[in-house]
């Protein structure tokens, strides 16, 4: 196949080099005949650097670089073009008329992919004579390590354009999702769930990012915290992705962007790229630490939750009997999208004794304590050291409905299912693309799944009660499968198995 690449930043060069390594002719063009120069020789040197560490021969490298052919011109003509894919600037406009330049000098059966990350693939094509022929080939950076692409057809790409396309990035080892033409598509929507969520949390002052990156790494088993992603990403990327899906799916609740973002981009807090974000990253700063304990770990403790009581029992702590707490105890309660507050009420707890614990946290090496604002400190000390026993770290968080966890994951399973709702993507599909683009440990259904479709129900049931927000709204994909006991991560029978001659209903 001979590929035509447009576009040479560093989009254009790795997929490029992902083209050329699995064997196709790879045509590079650019506005700046300058810039093709500086893309192959960027690649050759890629491939060098491979057969210094052994990773490939130097007949291979060789091979791979032969393959790339600098065009002196975009809108070349060339009969023998199979592919053209476009990696040029953010621009509806300047993206449109490319594609209306080639459809002029290239042959018919040449398919058009644009490589865009949040432009409607159906707008783009609106422009050409033959709309039918462009389609979404969503890559992401770096290519070759970065084994996922999004194939999204518009709302006239032929169904051939995307299976050949789909089979093309299959056949070079990485793995093709085919996702609806939608607001921010498949990966880009799906992690909004993390970050809206943790900037939620820090509105309501729950607790510090540093607090909720250790809550996220340690308890939910993510590589990186979200402040720490928004970091890295840049704030001003992260903040316009927000917005243009919010704005995209009609201002859903479940997106709403926080009042955080907009004066922190103004003021140039865009992440590692400026030097701060939400953390200091210039020469010499120092990460934030953890404050030590400092509490008395013998106190008593009492509870009515048996996990509670399990756990902190086999770290040897002392763990009162009875149907009531002595006068010294602490009180530790269970939330689950409650809040402790709403415990000591309902339950004539005492106040100043009593602090919440996440279930969740317990299996994990960081259990999060929540405190109201009648928390006695004292008592609040020695509940944490009681809970750092076993050589546990302790993070404190302020009461909320829902501890941090619990609501981090919460939303991830909500936008999860409601990309499933929506027929945006296969729910396999989902699973694989945040896996693999994202890096969770697990994919959001079935990170569900895990939960447990009823216990999550009630979670949601429990934070959309509490808060009245409609953004903790369960999905009916969430709704339906816990009531009919069925996995989140499989979409079930649907109309068209009824009305489909000779389908099996599964």
């Amino acid at each position: 196949m001979r590929i035509r690449i447009i576009g040479t930043g560093v989009m254009g060069r790795g997929i490029a080099q992902w083209a050329a390594t699995a064997g196709h002719t790879v045509e590079l063009a650019d506005a700046r005949q300058e810039s093709v120069d500086e893309a192959i020789t960027f690649v050759r040197g890629l491939l060098d650097r491979a057969v210094a560490k052994g990773r490939t021969s130097a007949e291979e490298a060789a091979a791979i670089a032969a393959r790339l052919v600098p065009v002196d011109s975009p809108g070349k003509p060339g009969d023998d073009v199979d592919l053209v894919v476009e990696a040029i600037r953010e621009d509806l406009d300047t993206k449109a008329a490319l594609f209306t330049e080639l459809e002029a000098v290239l042959p018919a059966h040449t398919v058009f992919a644009t490589n865009t990350s949040s432009l409607p693939i159906t707008q783009i094509a609106a422009r050409l004579g033959e709309p039918s022929r462009l389609c979404g080939l969503h890559f992401f950076n770096p290519v070759p390590l970065m084994k996922i692409v999004e194939v999204i057809p518009g709302a006239r790409t032929r169904p051939d354009i995307v299976d050949s396309l789909t089979t093309l990035v299959r056949d070079t080892g990485h793995r093709a999702v085919v996702v609806a033409d939608t607001p921010g598509f498949l990966i880009n929507h799906a992690g909004r769930g993390l970050v809206t969520e943790a900037l939620a949390l820090l509105e309501e002052q729950v607790a510090e990012p540093a607090e909720l990156d250790r809550i996220a790494r340690d308890v939910l088993g993510l590589k990186m915290g979200p402040f720490e992603l928004m970091d890295l990403t840049g704030l001003d990327v992260t903040a316009a992705v927000i917005d243009s899906i919010w704005h995209g799916f009609r201002y859903s609740d479940r997106l709403r962007p926080s009042f955080l973002t907009p004066n922190r981009v103004a003021a140039g807090l865009h992440g590692r790229k400026t030097g701060r974000g939400w953390f200091d990253h210039t020469e010499g700063a120092i990460a934030p630490g953890e404050a030590p304990v400092t509490g008395d770990a013998r106190r008593p403790v009492w509870t009515s939750d048996a996990d509670i009581r399990e756990a902190l029992a086999g770290a040897g702590a002392t763990v009162e009997d009875g149907d009531a707490p002595s006068p010294g105890a602490v009180v530790l309660v269970a939330t689950w999208g409650t809040t402790v507050s709403a415990s000591i009420a309902g339950d004539g707890l005492p106040a100043a004794r009593t602090v919440g614990v996440d279930p969740l946290s317990l299996p994990s090496s960081r259990r999060v304590l929540a405190v109201t604002p009648a928390t006695d400190p004292a008592f609040a000390r020695d509940a944490r050291a009681v809970l750092a026993l076993g050589e546990h770290t302790v993070s404190v968080v302020r009461d909320s409905a829902g501890s941090p966890a619990q609501r981090l994951v919460s939303s991830i399973v909500s936008v999860a299912a409601s990309i499933a709702e929506r027929g945006i993507a296969s729910p396999g599909d989902i699973d694989v693309a945040v896996t693999t683009g994202l890096g969770y440990p697990v994919g959001p259904l079935a990170w569900g799944e895990r939960i447990g479709g009823t216990k999550l129900l009630e979670l949601q049931r429990n934070l959309h009660t509490s808060t009245g927000d409609p953004r903790y709204r369960p999905t009916r994909w969430l709704t339906e499968r816990a009531q009919l006991g069925l996995p989140l991560t499989e979409r079930g029978t649907s109309p068209s198995d009824v009305t489909e001659s000779g389908k099996d209903i599964h």
